[in-house]
């Protein structure tokens, strides 16, 4: 059980698509949660939130503005709380390929500043939230959420004696956030035209149930120090294409900056340092040290091939043109129909 009536959580970028779906699951599942910090720095989704969740119904829930770009609210607002999810960051990849120095200033010195903040109070479980662009980064968003990761795996070495540990969830596009593929798609082929970057790119693809199933398993299951990796099926963009809008012309317009034909979430680099839980996998420290305790706490475990890489054109399962639109009804608009 991730929660009791005793437990205090806060989430960071709790606005976000993830976010909402993360509170909106924990409400449901754990009523009786002590407290529930959503901690953002946008007053209108703050305010929306409070709008579906109102004080008089959900007293514990708090809203702290703040960002974490700054360490000393940061150290308030985390005041009393155990439980750590740290979902803020800035992701569009061609603003990072513009704007580099903000999002190294986001995804890397406020991931810095939740580190230092959880070990000065009495936080005890770290999940950070990671992306596939952080395995062999081409651009400067997956490059600052690979410092990101590293950042939060190498916390353990610090704690000390503090009862708290850090780990990694790391997994692709989450069908129907804000600015993903999907719904730029739909709302493209409602005018008859679909633009596509490059007709061979594969991505990953994982719902926010999912991604938020996979961060309350980590909450529950986390040794600290591992980066968890989920098995979940990519796609081809032309079947997104055709799923959504096929009587819609396709215009080809090349890859935007910093853009992948492929993403990985496990690079052969890795496979040294990576086992194989049944569901997830995940990437461990290469000193020895997290698998160490995996079985000291008899977690059962098999390492994967040497050379071994998660990528999402390499995939063992792709989705097909009917799961494609089957998962965008389940995920993202129950009337959705091919344009």
């Amino acid at each position: 059980m991730a929660f009791n009536s005793n437990s205090r959580l806060l989430i960071t970028g709790g606005t976000g698509s993830f976010g909402k779906a993360f509170i909106t699951r924990v409400l449901n599942g754990y009523p009786d949660i002590r407290r529930l910090v959503i901690y953002s720095r946008d007053e209108l989704k703050q305010w929306e939130l409070q709008q579906k969740f109102p004080k008089d119904q959900y007293p514990q829930l708090r809203f702290f503005l703040g960002d974490v770009r700054d360490q000393n609210r940061l150290r308030r607002a985390l005041e009393g709380v155990d439980t750590v999810v740290h979902a803020a960051a800035l992701k569009q990849v061609p603003a990072a390929e513009y704007n580099p120095m903000e999002f190294v200033k986001t995804n890397v010195l406020g991931a810095e500043n939740v580190i230092q903040a959880c070990l000065d109070t009495s936080v005890e479980r770290v999940v950070a939230l990671s992306t596939d662009k952080a395995a062999a980064p081409i651009n400067l968003y997956g490059a600052t959420k690979l410092c990101s990761d590293k950042l939060f795996t190498a916390a353990n070495n610090i704690k000390g004696s503090r009862e708290v540990r850090f780990s990694v969830v790391r997994y692709g596009n989450v069908m129907g956030s804000r600015g993903s593929v999907i719904p730029h798609f739909i709302k493209q082929a409602r005018g008859g035209k679909l633009t596509i970057t490059e007709p061979s790119m594969t991505r990953f693809n994982i719902s926010l149930k999912e991604g938020v199933n996979m961060v309350l398993w980590t909450l529950n299951n986390m040794i600290g120090g591992e980066i968890l990796v989920p098995k979940i099926p990519s796609y081809k963009i032309l079947d997104v294409a055709e799923a959504i809008g096929p009587k819609c012309s396709k215009e080809i317009i090349g890859i935007r900056p910093g853009e992948k034909i492929h993403e990985e979430m496990i690079t052969t680099s890795d496979s040294f340092n990576t086992i194989d839980l049944g569901k997830y996998y995940a990437i461990l420290q290469s000193d020895g040290t997290t698998e160490g305790q995996y079985k000291d706490n008899k977690i059962e475990f098999s390492r994967v091939e040497q050379g071994f890489s998660y990528n999402s054109g390499s995939n063992i399962e792709f989705m097909s043109i009917d799961e494609i639109r089957k998962q965008i009804r389940e995920n993202i608009d129950e009337s959705f129909k091919p344009q």
